[in-house]
């Protein structure tokens, strides 16, 4: 991205700041000002979703760095939002599974 001669956020809030400039207040029996707030609400929240994923890569690459195993981590994390009874309930029936396969 670095031969790209323009930076595309500067040009997302260049065209934005022209769609408010030129906005009518309500197009079409659409209050204008209640759906832009609406969309930019999502577009702050998608960013800092996106930036909450880049730290949680982040951490598991911390972790797998200082030698844990990135999927048992993951499955524990997985466990851990779960009710007690249905992580017992899926242990119980793990369990079986494994015994009726000899296992």
């Amino acid at each position: 991205m670095a031969d790209v001669p323009f930076d595309t956020d500067d040009e997302a809030a260049e065209s934005r700041a022209r769609q408010i400039a030129t906005a009518d207040p309500e197009v079409g029996g659409i209050a204008v000002d209640r759906l832009r707030s609406i969309i930019e609400r999502i577009e702050r929240l998608e960013e800092e979703r996106k930036a909450l994923a880049n730290d949680i890569k982040d951490i598991y690459a911390e972790a797998k760095s200082a030698g844990f195993d990135v999927k048992v981590v993951r499955a524990i994390i997985s466990i851990r939002k779960k009710e007690p009874a249905e992580v017992e309930e899926q242990e119980t029936l793990l369990d079986l599974y494994r015994r009726a396969l000899g296992m």
